[in-house]
């Protein structure tokens, strides 16, 4: 039996001034925007800019802890993911089925991924 495939997609994080963050993103690392989504219904303002990183906003964060929201990972086999963490004693969140908590508390979201593009993102060597 092969291995499941998969990588991090996006790393979630609260912020207290997501437009300072976006800039630094932007104006130190050259990682512009990717998707922006306004607060609404009483959701956060987030914002992903290139490279794997969401800002979640959150003007009342006095960090460290509880900075991090979620992990958000692409897998080449969505159903099966799922099975196996139901096994490990993942649990579902109201947030949809591909929300999952861990024993430990770690919340964590799946993703299911384009044909062959986690194949493609594992064969990144960043160190070459």
């Amino acid at each position: 039996m092969s291995l499941p495939r998969a990588y991090i997609e996006h790393v979630a994080i609260r912020v207290k001034d997501i437009h300072w963050h976006v800039r630094f993103f932007r104006d130190v690392l050259g990682l512009g925007i990717r998707d922006d989504m306004p607060a609404q219904g009483g959701v956060a303002h987030q914002i992903w800019v290139l490279g794997g990183v969401q800002l979640i906003s959150d003007p009342t964060f006095e960090g460290p802890e509880s900075r991090l929201a979620h992990l958000g990972i692409m897998v080449d086999d969505y159903d099966g993911v799922l099975e196996r963490a139901a096994a490990y004693g993942a649990t579902a969140l109201p947030a949809g089925p591909n929300w999952l908590v861990l024993p430990d508390g770690l919340n964590i979201e799946i993703l299911q991924a384009n044909k062959g593009s986690v194949e493609a993102a594992l064969a990144i060597d960043p160190r070459a």
